[in-house]
């Protein structure tokens, strides 16, 4: 068993992940932002090491990894896209973070499990399915500061660093309210507006993602490895939106609710004349496809033996949280 650090445990992620691995053994420390409510990861009180400490504070983490010996940093903690802060925050926290561990990692060898974002190929990929070949796109700074991460990684890899990253698509499972849980709501409500042309959407159930950071916990793996994590398959967002209706309401959404591509070009140019990343990133992911390469991460899964997850009809984990709630 390994002596391990872990960030981003108050996140639905990094939470999902904690929760398998914490039976295995492993001795654990986890950061947590100062003056974080202690309910958000009482759960796991008793069980782990909390260490309060900001990632945006790179002489306090410098300091605090000096002095530790941990085999395999976990880290999974970021601050996420839409969130109002300053870019000088979002780089500290997400980028600066990420090289004091490279650094840490270097000099101890220890391992490094990075989670990323199929984001660093932007919100909407020039191709697809985006695969490993496929251009970055810094079309926010959430998914700017993401590519400076693996700028670091991959740099450091050449000299020796053994890392790993992963980078999941938008996830969804139970306790998570962002995109998916957001859409089960208005679906729910009849407030989804449903464009009228054909769109493919890549989900990643929370279980597939799990098992991602569990198989390169578990084994030596090459280092430079790197997955592109969702569900099996792509998916359309009308027969998903259909779907979801079906179990809510007993009936297909309705077709009074379609609406033309010219209200979402409409809706998106004005996000970005007000310059709000979050409502652009809403606006495209629903009006233009999406969806991602996942054959690699596939082929171990397939060997392993264990069952791929497809979005219908898994997307019923949200749609029952949503109901539960």
């Amino acid at each position: 068993m390994a002596k391990l650090l872990i960030t981003g445990i108050t996140g639905f992620v990094g939470a999902a992940v904690l929760r398998e691995i914490i039976t295995e053994g492993h001795e654990i420390t986890a950061l947590v932002r100062p003056e974080t409510v202690a309910s958000r990861y009482q759960e796991f009180a008793g069980k782990i090491t909390i260490k309060e400490l900001s990632l945006s504070d790179t002489a306090a983490l410098r300091d605090y990894l000096q002095g530790s010996d941990f085999e395999i940093i976990m880290h999974i903690g970021a601050l996420r896209g839409g969130r109002k802060a300053s870019q000088e925050e979002y780089y500290r926290s997400n980028v600066s973070s990420t090289e004091q561990m490279v650094d840490y990692c270097l000099k101890t060898k220890a391992r490094l499990i990075f989670c990323s974002s199929v984001g660093v190929y932007g919100a909407i990929p020039e191709e697809l399915p985006a695969n490993y070949q496929t251009s970055k796109n810094p079309d926010n700074y959430y998914h700017y500061t993401k590519i400076e991460a693996e700028k670091i990684i991959g740099k450091a890899i050449l000299h020796g660093l053994q890392a790993a990253i992963i980078r999941p698509s938008i996830t969804y499972g139970k306790g998570d309210n962002g995109f998916p849980y957001q859409l089960v709501k208005m679906v729910a409500r009849y407030q989804f507006p449903l464009i009228n042309k054909r769109i493919w959407i890549h989900l990643c159930h929370i279980e597939a993602l799990v098992i991602a950071f569990k198989q390169c916990l578990g084994d030596s793996f090459e280092t430079g490895l790197v997955w592109n994590v969702a569900d099996r398959e792509p998916v359309q967002l009308n027969a998903l939106v259909n779907f979801i209706s079906r179990q809510l309401h007993n009936k297909n959404y309705p077709s009074a609710l379609n609406m033309d591509r010219v209200f979402f070009r409409f809706g998106e140019k004005l996000a970005r004349l007000a310059r709000n990343e979050l409502f652009i990133s809403r606006f495209e992911l629903i009006s233009k496809s999406w969806f991602y390469d996942v054959q690699s991460y596939y082929k171990v899964i397939e060997e392993l033996g264990l069952k791929p997850h497809y979005t219908i009809p898994d997307i019923q984990i949200t749609i029952k949280d949503y109901l539960d709630k």
